[in-house]
Order: C-alpha cells, then sequence, then structure tokens
C-alpha cells in the first residue's frame, strides 16, 4: 500500500493537469485553461469525482478539484486525462490557504461533497462551512457566487442551516433528502465514493445552496459558540 501511494504521488507530479502548491495562480486561471470560462471549486474533493462528474456534464465550464491528499486526487486526475476533459484540473493544497490562488471573483461556483463532519464540538472550527471557511470562499468567489453543500451528516446540514441563519446570508435552496423525489437533478446525482459508505448510516442525502452575500461579523462567532454549547477553552 506504502509502495502504491509513493507510485501515485510520482504519478501526480507528470499530470498536467494536477498543479501541487503552485505560487503566483491568482488570474492566471484564464492562462492555465486556455478560455474564459467560468471556474468551479470542489474542496476536499477526495478522489474529484465530482469535478470530473461537473466537468462531464458542462464542457463550456472549468472545473477544479482540491484536495491535500495527493494519493487520493490522482485518481479524478488519471480519469480527466484518460476522457480528454481538459476543463477538469486538480490542486493540491490545504483549504485553508485556497484564497492564496484565486483573485476576488474568479471562482464561480464552490461545491463541498461529503466533508468530515467534524462531530466534536472542539472541532467546529474546522467544519468547512463554519465562518472562518467562509470568510476565505467570499475572498474569492464572485458577487452572485454560490456555494453548496452535498452530506449525509445531519449535524453538519443543521449547523449550516443555523449559519446561514445567524450571519444572514442568502439561501437558495435546502433539501435534507435529496432522493426522496423521482427526478433528481444531474448535478445532484453525481455520486463519490463517500456518499457511497453512508457514514452518517441513516440513508439520508442532504443539500444546501446559498451565497455568502453580507459580512460575516468576527463578534457572531461567540453567539455561535454559545448555540452550539461550544466554550472557549474546549474549541482552542
Amino acid at each position: 500500500m506504502a509502495q502504491k501511494k509513493l507510485q501515485r504521488f510520482a504519478d501526480i507530479r507528470t499530470f498536467d493537469n494536477v498543479l501541487e502548491y503552485p505560487i503566483d495562480m491568482p488570474n492566471k486561471w484564464k492562462k492555465f485553461f486556455k478560455n474564459d470560462n467560468s471556474i468551479t471549486l470542489e474542496l476536499a474533493c477526495g478522489k474529484g469525482e465530482y469535478a470530473v462528474g461537473l466537468g462531464r456534464l458542462y464542457p463550456d465550464r472549468n472545473f477544479i478539484g482540491v484536495d491535500v491528499k495527493g494519493n487520493r486526487l490522482w485518481r479524478g486526475a488519471k480519469t480527466a486525462l484518460e476522457e480528454n476533459l481538459g476543463n477538469v484540473a486538480f490542486l493540491r493544497t490545504h483549504i485553508d490557504k485556497i484564497n492564496n490562488y484565486f483573485a476576488k471573483g474568479e471562482v464561480r461556483e464552490i461545491w463541498i461533497t461529503f466533508p468530515d463532519p467534524q462531530l466534536r464540538g472542539s472541532k467546529m472550527k474546522k467544519r468547512l462551512t463554519h465562518p472562518r471557511f467562509l470568510r476565505l470562499y467570499q475572498q474569492i468567489l464572485s458577487n452572485d457566487g454560490i456555494v453548496n453543500l452535498k452530506t449525509d451528516s445531519p449535524d453538519l446540514y443543521g449547523f449550516t442551516m443555523k449559519i446561514i441563519e445567524l450571519y444572514d446570508l442568502e439561501l437558495i435552496t435546502a433539501n435534507d433528502n435529496v432522493y426522496k423525489d423521482f427526478q433528481v437533478s444531474p448535478e445532484l446525482s453525481i455520486r463519490t465514493y463517500y456518499e457511497s459508505l453512508d457514514i452518517a448510516g441513516h440513508n439520508k442525502v442532504h443539500h444546501i445552496a446559498f451565497r455568502i452575500n453580507k459580512e460575516l461579523p468576527i463578534e457572531k462567532d461567540a453567539e455561535l459558540k454559545e448555540v452550539f454549547g461550544v466554550g472557549l477553552e474546549e474549541e482552542n
């Protein structure tokens, strides 16, 4: 297994659709993709199923899967190369550095698909819909940019809905059971490896789409901790 992982790390260094901790990338993505099409990010992309799936659906848009684990994103990058999906790329970096790689307004949409829900209260700031991360996304999203969360965790779903309410963000849609209807949009029909595991074990998938259309005051973070019963000493 270790040898396989090392080989995959070696492979992605040769893939022209993978960038590892690149420098000076803001405002350079049009040159990278060789077009002016909009950019959508899949954050914590794992094996990159959503970036690849969206790339198949929308050839006139660009998609970038972002993850720090190169041996995972290898799968998506290799598939994109095999299928000649020139509109799909992968960025290896930490999510909390995402604003270092894009200029203001350079990203049109973000997908967060089946992230670790970080269920312990002490891990709340690691949730990818925590205001700590939303402030980073706001720095790179266009004014009408959209954030999507797809998760099987009712806790992360409820947490994110509370964030939207508390910070008065624009809720576009919220669905606590995506597959209850027979007709599911092509975007929501894409399934990841982690979705197939049904880690939460309650056979429901949730989806939220929203805009970060307002500033997120730091002082409200304390109120957020109170709502979820997290003390300063516990979270820190």
